[in-house]
């Protein structure tokens, strides 16, 4: 006889929600983009609320920052970490210039994020990234977004040197030793005390007390920098150096190189210069101001170069030169570069040192040299900067 059994129907477990979380970026810090921003989180949060497949997982949102450079993104960089511990499933954003400018980023966070598992939808593009066509169409529209942010760029350069031509005031650093810019009046105002500072810095010099003993003059009288830190050779070095305080102001001093790396260089004959005399009220007579700058030739004429590097490498922690120190051990001496922080009163800079033979390979290598010969190096090399960890950039 047949059995017949009666097999229940299986319930299967609900999919697990998915978890999504809302991304949003102005590159300025505004009232009206802060509103904008608002409106974007609260425009996704009710999106995510009404998607019975989705759960928030919160918003990630970065006010006055760009976005050619994720790694000064702190909002940015906290969701990537959120993702890597499974906390995020989805990102919703509004578009792929919110997201990022520059194309090589863009990519390579979609393709880690998708790794994961992760999926990250840019809404104005109805782009999802772990769509088949989506890593072509986010290739192609995140070169418009970079052509984009590249032309704005060169848009404010010109901008600039228009104002700069018409001897417009404008300040970017409100605060400098011994001014402060107002303004209504738009130029800088002196700051008394700061200016006693700055006057004694320049008479300190004219006695000829070096720039390190100056820095320890003023600290150990309590004086202070604007920041409020304590005074060092290159904060003394730049203060003597600095034309504002004869009334005066170069303008365009430096540039940024490239609107993508962002980064800053000291304009050297690559732009055009424009100096504006008798802008402000002078902290120095004229006399005492070209006196300085008289004995800071003086000095540097009888400094003399004992090597080609001297003067060359520059810490990319603390700013500070590098200088060269030997040491004998075991009848053998060693040549090697320190961070003057590492000397300088008040500062501790754990930047490593260098050894000259080392210097030497490394710019051999670097271009194609079979030997190391001064003249090449002086001709080819600007400055080398020591990132931390001890990467050599090499500067031409």
């Amino acid at each position: 006889m047949r059995k017949i059994s009666k097999i229940e129907p299986v319930v299967l477990p609900a999919e697990k929600r998915k978890k999504a979380a809302v991304y949003a970026r102005v590159s300025r810090d505004t009232r009206r983009l802060q509103h904008s921003v608002s409106a974007q989180i609260g425009y996704y949060r009710e999106l995510i609320s009404k998607n019975p497949d989705w759960e928030y997982a919160g918003v990630y949102a970065d006010c006055g920052v760009t976005g050619t450079l994720t790694v000064k993104r702190s909002e940015f960089q906290r969701m990537l970490a959120d993702c890597e511990a499974g906390k995020i499933d989805i990102i919703l954003t509004k578009s792929i210039s919110r997201f990022a400018r520059n194309t090589v980023d863009l990519l390579e966070t979609v393709r880690h994020l998708k790794l994961l598992g992760i999926e990250v939808r840019f809404e104005k593009e109805q782009i999802h990234s772990l769509s088949a066509e989506g890593e072509l169409m986010l290739s192609l529209l995140a070169s418009f977004a970079q052509e984009e942010s590249r032309s704005i760029s060169e848009n404010i350069k010109w901008g600039l040197q228009k104002r700069f031509q018409s001897g417009e005031i404008k300040a970017s650093n409100k605060h400098i030793l011994g001014y402060q810019y107002d303004e209504e009046q738009k130029k800088y105002v002196v700051v008394p005390e700061e200016a006693e500072t700055v006057r004694r810095m320049f008479q300190l010099y004219l006695q000829g007390i070096s720039l390190r003993k100056i820095a320890s003059t003023l600290n150990q009288a309590g004086q202070r920098t604007v920041n409020g830190c304590r005074f060092t050779e290159v904060s003394v070095n730049s203060t003597i150096h600095n034309e504002i305080y004869a009334g005066d102001l170069r303008r365009q001093k430096y540039f940024v190189e490239d609107p993508i790396s962002k980064r800053k260089m000291p304009n050297r004959g690559y732009l055009p210069q424009y100096y504006i005399q008798d802008c402000h009220e002078a902290v120095l007579d004229r006399e005492t101001y070209t006196k300085v700058q008289d004995e800071i030739a003086r000095r540097a004429a009888l400094a003399r170069r004992t090597c080609c590097f001297s003067g060359k490498i520059r810490c990319g922690i603390c700013g500070n030169r590098y200088i060269r120190k030997k040491s004998t051990v075991k009848g053998r001496t060693y040549v090697y570069w320190v961070c003057r922080g590492k000397k300088a009163a008040g500062m501790t800079c754990a930047n490593i040192n260098l050894k000259e033979e080392e210097l030497k390979q490394n710019y051999m290598r670097e271009f194609g040299r079979e030997a190391f010969d001064e003249k090449d190096f002086e001709n080819q090399v600007r400055e080398i900067l020591v990132l931390r960890g001890g990467a050599l950039e090499f500067c031409c």
